[in-house]
């Protein structure tokens, strides 16, 4: 063995002395720093986190936009779609004029409220009538009374300023306080409130990469996160400089594949993430499976609980059973939960939850030499909204967990009695098994957004899915009303009934985009198209200029 090893040392040696044979000093430096950067080249090409294949597939489709035919359909295609989406906004707001300057003159309040109601009154849906999936989650006279008197005592409150408003500072670290003990927080257990799930997850992959930078010099980070988890991630990625390395779910289950998820881990992962449940199925991935891998990998865990955190914890006492998904479970180190979903805040309040104080330092951001002095916040936002902290300390303490377990037993009932319902109706089935308040509909006979187009006619508004093609709902408070839910029933058994006598007609109108979007290879069309949409909410007339 040491022979022959001796010999291959031999031989390249050999070989490597003829090649600089009779060459100029010169040129033997020139060969010798062009292989170690070729070399180097070569490693880097082949260690990305994202697959060669996708990064020529991507620089494929660049090249072919650059074509003039192409680029000119494309153009073409965006500009028609961008007048539609105008159209649809001056559609909605017909009748009224738009502000495109300050008045002369300040209104009077009765003016600027009749204004308001106007304003309000746009839109194709009623709201609170209860036919609207997720967005609005409870609509109680009672509390809406009681959260303007909290909103106006508390309207001009900043928490950054604590020397000042010490109350308010209180009110927010109960409300960490209390939603960590749900959870099952011990005393190390901390965290901050956020404007929302989008924030509280935005914070969870800072603290995640900053941690992983500094105890181990991570500087590629890559989060490991299912297919099905929210597109916040993605946002915190693109935000944050983290790769995203998705991970498919069993198309049976709609649960992250564990296999492939420990398959998808390397050196350079900081953070592991599974859904409470994930938005688009209502399923829940199996989080104890999740935290074995972070505890075997040393890596934190977060688990997404912002859609229905506020259910989960209170389903054991309302009856009904789930894994263990929180901090009793060993591993589980940050928790993402809104209590303007379930918990009937008003919108802007979300919590970001650690296991340990360690991660919260580093989602905090500090500067130290500024002119300005010694400067450090929490979260996003250095200034924050008061009255939005004291709203949800309010409606948390006005409901109790007898009132929370209360609305959790009437929500999850519903959607109980509403999957059993769509499950006897032929043509359509139900993704996975919803564990919480989401049931999402599939179609393998008809286009399944021809039966949400039918239901939006009457008054419903369900949520899109893609890949593979769907449609949720999100049962709400709003949805317990009586006969609601025998109304949803009784409307989609109908509108299949019908779509079933001419499955094979294509979807027309709007959802033929999700139809259209899907079968598209070059997702960037895509995102232009979203972005035109964007821009189309923004809408308003173009000024005139006058001259001077």
């Amino acid at each position: 063995m040491e022979k022959t090893a001796k010999d291959a040392i031999s031989l390249v040696t050999r070989q490597t002395n003829a090649v600089f044979r009779n060459r100029e000093p010169w040129q033997i430096v020139a060969i010798t720093a062009t292989s170690v950067l070729s070399t180097v080249w070569l490693w880097n090409l082949l260690n990305q986190d994202e697959t060669i294949w996708a990064r020529t597939k991507k620089r494929l489709f660049k090249w072919v936009r650059i074509i003039p035919s192409v680029r000119n359909r494309i153009d073409s295609e965006l500009a028609k779609t961008e007048e539609n989406f105008k159209n649809d906004i001056l559609k909605s707001t017909k009748g009224l004029d738009y502000l495109l300057k300050l008045p002369y003159e300040g209104k009077k309040t009765t003016e600027i409220l009749t204004e308001l109601d106007r304003y309000l009154a746009l839109g194709s849906y009623n709201w609170k009538d209860g036919k609207v999936s997720g967005a609005v989650y409870n609509f109680d006279e009672e509390v809406i009374d009681l959260l303007t008197k909290v909103y106006a005592k508390t309207m001009l409150t900043n928490p950054l300023h604590a020397d000042l408003f010490p109350g308010v500072c209180k009110m927010e670290a109960e409300v960490i306080r209390m939603t960590a003990t749900l959870f099952n927080g011990d005393a190390e257990a901390c965290g901050t409130m956020t404007t929302g799930g989008t924030e509280s997850i935005l914070m969870a992959c800072k603290a995640y990469r900053d941690y992983a930078r500094e105890i181990h010099g991570i500087t590629k980070p890559n989060m490991v996160i299912a297919t099905t988890a929210h597109s916040a991630f993605d946002k915190g990625a693109k935000y944050l400089n983290i790769f995203v390395k998705t991970v498919p779910v069993n198309p049976e289950t709609t649960q992250v594949d564990i296999k492939k998820m420990e398959k998808a881990i390397n050196k350079n992962t900081v953070m592991l993430v599974g859904s409470v449940p994930n938005f688009p199925y209502g399923t829940v991935d199996n989080i104890q499976a999740i935290a074995a891998l972070g505890l075997k990998y040393n890596i934190p865990v977060h688990v997404d609980a912002c859609l229905g955190g506020f259910v989960i914890v209170f389903m054991k006492r309302a009856g009904y059973q789930l894994r263990p998904f929180d901090f009793s479970v060993k591993g589980v180190t940050s928790i993402s939960a809104d209590p303007h979903k379930y918990g009937y805040t008003p919108k802007g309040s979300s919590v970001i939850l650690y296991s340990n104080k360690k991660y919260r330092h580093h989602q905090f951001t500090v500067t130290t030499d500024w002119p300005g002095g010694v400067y450090g916040s929490p979260t996003v936002n250095g200034s924050r909204a008061g009255a939005n902290i004291a709203t949800c300390w309010a409606t948390m303490i006005h409901y109790g967990e007898d009132g929370y377990t209360e609305t959790t037993k009437r929500v999850i009932d519903t959607c109980r009695y509403i999957e059993r319902g769509l499950r006897k109706i032929k043509g359509i089935f139900i993704y996975g098994t919803p564990a919480t308040s989401v049931i999402a509909l599939g179609s393998k006979d008809f286009d399944i957004y021809r039966l949400s187009d039918s239901l939006c006619k009457l008054g419903w508004n369900l949520n899109a899915l893609q890949f593979p093609s769907g449609i949720h709902i999100c049962v709400t408070l709003m949805h317990t009303k009586n006969g609601l839910a025998d109304k949803f029933l009784d409307d989609v058994k109908e509108n299949v009934a019908e779509l079933m006598k001419n499955p094979t007609k294509p979807i027309e109108g709007k959802m033929a985009i999700y139809g259209v979007a899907q079968t598209l290879p070059d997702r960037s069309i895509v995102g232009e198209f979203t972005r035109r949409y964007l821009d189309s909410t923004y809408y308003t007339p173009v000024p005139s200029i006058k001259g001077n």
